[in-house]
């Protein structure tokens, strides 16, 4: 059994989605940031940083979006949520989920710390404008890497696409225009998938559940 300790509309949701996507059992625990959980010695003590996702299977415990999708895809290999290591298709995989998360993501998590998640005293508002333009950059080259094709990383959906895809939300979240019409389809289209829907719903649940705890 798998325990997700996340957050809605954060980087847990990719873990929920590719769990969704797999078919796995799992519990969600929510970690509630605003009022500080994330802080709390008991959470610390399985993610040294108090952010999330955390992803924790018996005494196994792992942090990073990218790791815990890219760990759930192989440890579920019959459903091609990841490409097998050593070939081509793995290594396109992996080129387009570290693009996600070093070139895409970081213009936008820049722009949430300085507008929202950083104390007030640390922010620092003349680099918003910058990040944006690097956003903008990022997706040009995104979107030339996507072309025509339904999906990021080769004919099939992986959890490439759950990295790629989440990022554009937070963009448009963000009210960034994304720019190239291949890159708005290809959004609409990957977040219209019915276990992305139930990733949200569960997320939501647990935290309306620990709301009333």
């Amino acid at each position: 059994m798998f325990m997700v300790y996340g957050f809605p509309n954060s980087r847990s949701s990719r873990v929920v989605w590719a769990l969704e996507e797999v078919g796995a059992e799992y519990e969600c625990v929510h970690v509630d940031l605003r009022a500080g959980a994330g802080w709390r010695p008991e959470y610390l003590a399985l993610n040294v940083g108090g952010k999330v996702p955390t992803l924790v299977e018996g005494e196994f415990v792992l942090t990073e979006s990218g790791a815990i999708c890219t760990y759930i895809g192989d440890r579920f290999p019959a459903t091609g949520l990841t490409p097998p290591v050593g070939g081509q298709e793995r290594a396109r995989y992996d080129q387009w989920c570290y693009f996600a998360l070093s070139e895409l993501e970081q213009p936008l998590w820049t722009i949430g710390k300085h507008t929202f998640a950083l104390p007030e005293r640390r922010r620092a508002p003349a680099v918003l404008e910058t990040a944006r333009w690097e956003f903008a950059v990022a997706a040009k080259i995104l979107a030339e890497g996507l072309g025509r094709r339904e999906f990021i990383a080769g004919d099939r959906f992986t959890a490439a696409d759950i990295l790629v895809a989440h990022t554009l939300a937070w963009a448009q979240a963000f009210e960034l225009p994304l720019g190239h019409d291949n890159l708005e389809s290809y959004t609409t289209r990957l977040l219209a998938r019915p276990a992305w829907r139930r990733a949200q719903e569960r997320e939501q649940a647990e935290a309306k559940v620990e709301s009333r705890a």
